[in-house]
């Protein structure tokens, strides 16, 4: 699946350390990941919805960190999204998530990404926030695509041309594949 925007989406870029919150429905949230996870979340009945990307899962309930360097962790970046959404209108019992990224990029070092994932699926599980998609882990980055008002996400496996006939991805993911769109 090629990257396209529509003569009328807008197309943000979220890049590590940042979270968007929208409800326009031209708005399209795009992010590339490896070991780091982007959170999408979104309030159907709301129609409004939001990414994060973070970089590493951080210290739960502790700040340690400078604010501009918490923004890199994920519990600021998951408090971040959900009360930026809840701030917009978004009713907590509706909010639903897909989770994507953490993948293992360098083996024989710590597996960043696996625990990246953990922390956010441990998270949304504690709020009380359904996750109904996504794909986590693996061995390859990812470029997602995630558009806030609807819900609807869409995934591209980086460099799966190349390594698809030699070695497919190792994954535990929520749903994959190569290209693959969830609505």
């Amino acid at each position: 699946m090629a990257s396209v925007t529509l003569p009328n989406e807008r197309c943000v870029n979220i890049i590590q350390g940042e979270f968007r919150v929208d409800n326009d429905p031209r708005t399209k949230l795009t992010t590339i990941l490896g070991s780091c996870v982007a959170a999408c979340l979104w309030d159907s009945v709301a129609g409004l919805g939001g990414m994060n990307h973070f970089l590493l899962p951080g210290i739960e309930g502790k700040q340690t960190q400078p604010v501009g360097a918490a923004m890199r962790h994920g519990v600021h970046a998951m408090e971040l999204l959900v009360n930026g959404l809840l701030q917009k209108g978004a009713d907590r019992r509706r909010l639903q998530a897909k989770l994507f990224g953490g993948a293992r990029m360098i083996k024989g070092l710590t597996d960043i990404g696996d625990m990246n994932a953990g922390f956010a699926e441990r998270f949304l599980r504690a709020e009380g926030i359904t996750i109904v998609g996504g794909s986590l882990r693996g061995e390859q980055g990812r470029r997602i695509q995630f558009w806030p008002a609807s819900g609807r996400a869409a995934q591209v496996f980086i460099g799966l041309e190349q390594t698809a006939s030699r070695n497919p991805p190792a994954a535990k993911p929520i749903a994959s594949a190569g290209a693959l769109e969830l609505f």
